[in-house]
């Protein structure tokens, strides 16, 4: 099912960081699936959320695509354990 996906940006003083552009790809932790996608939009100052469709239970890996408004891109990700 759905799942809204919360992030926020600060820099290294703490300081929410506007104007990032994040997309999200998510992955079963075993081979064979299709990765789903969505975008962040930003909600607050530093915060974005995003909805991702999961389309099967189990463990999933959330990877974070972010372009940064200087233009630096970063990737995370994160594992999702128990998806119901």
């Amino acid at each position: 099912g759905s799942a809204t996906v919360t992030l926020k940006l600060a820099d290294t003083a703490t300081k929410p960081i506007n104007g990032a552009r994040i997309s999200l790809e998510g992955n079963m932790s075993h081979p064979g699936m299709r990765p789903v996608f969505g975008e962040a939009r930003e909600v607050e100052p530093g915060r974005y959320e995003a909805t991702l469709e999961f389309t099967m239970r189990g463990a999933w890996v959330i990877l974070f695509h972010i372009t940064l408004p200087d233009g630096r891109k970063l990737q995370r990700q994160i594992a999702v354990k128990g998806v119901q």
